[in-house]
């Protein structure tokens, strides 16, 4: 019986949601879509079921994963956009979570606890963005470009026209205001190199 009930409410939060998959069916932003999804799936170790009860069971419980979805339908075709400008009244994402809609992201964005974070970057894939988090612009320079798989954890800034390398790690409220290289984990205000292709220095970024 506590079964049944369980198995009927969830059908019914389910329905509630089901609007959201209308931009999903209109956009011509589909693969990177699924590939946001599959990677919040795998992080969260969630049971997979069909693409489309994935996404809508996403679109439920998550509010973080309503923003990343609408900045993708924004980048697609003009109907899916309309769609989801309009279901975003009903169904808003996380209010304090702001995605500049001209920044390029790649696939496997991971948003965790989005809370008063600001992202206005080209960033790549598999990237992890945590809470509190303000990537942007120093000046009229330039923004950041961030590449593959860089996890940027709780408070951190990564400000100004910069680059940061492949496969790196940004300390809680760590402040980067220069270049950081491949395979580094940097910490500290300002941030410093703490560990590079796996061994502990201490360097300064230049």
């Amino acid at each position: 019986m506590k079964y049944f009930l369980k198995s009927i409410l969830y059908s019914l939060q389910i329905m509630l949601v089901a609007p959201l998959i209308i931009p999903f069916f209109l956009t011509n932003e589909k693969q990177v879509i699924l590939a946001d999804l599959n990677r919040w799936l795998d992080i969260f170790d969630w049971e997979k079921k069909s693409d489309k009860i994935n996404l809508l069971n996403l679109l439920w419980k998550n509010k973080e994963f309503r923003n990343l979805f609408y900045f993708r339908i924004k980048k697609g075709n003009f109907m899916a956009k309309i769609s989801a400008n309009f279901l975003n009244l009903f169904y808003p994402g996380c209010p304090s979570l702001f995605m500049d809609s001209s920044c390029k992201v790649g696939a496997g964005l991971f948003i965790q606890h989005g809370f008063s974070s600001i992202i206005m970057a080209d960033i790549g894939e598999n990237c992890w963005i945590n809470q509190q988090v303000t990537i942007g612009y120093k000046d009229k320079s330039g923004r950041p470009k961030i590449g593959n798989n860089v996890r940027i954890t709780a408070g951190a800034k990564v400000i100004g026209d910069i680059t940061i390398g492949d496969n790196v790690t940004i300390g809680a409220n760590a402040v980067v205001v220069k270049n950081v290289p491949d395979n580094c984990v940097v910490v500290g205000v300002p941030a410093y190199i703490v560990k590079k292709n796996g061994l502990k220095v201490k360097e300064e970024l230049v």
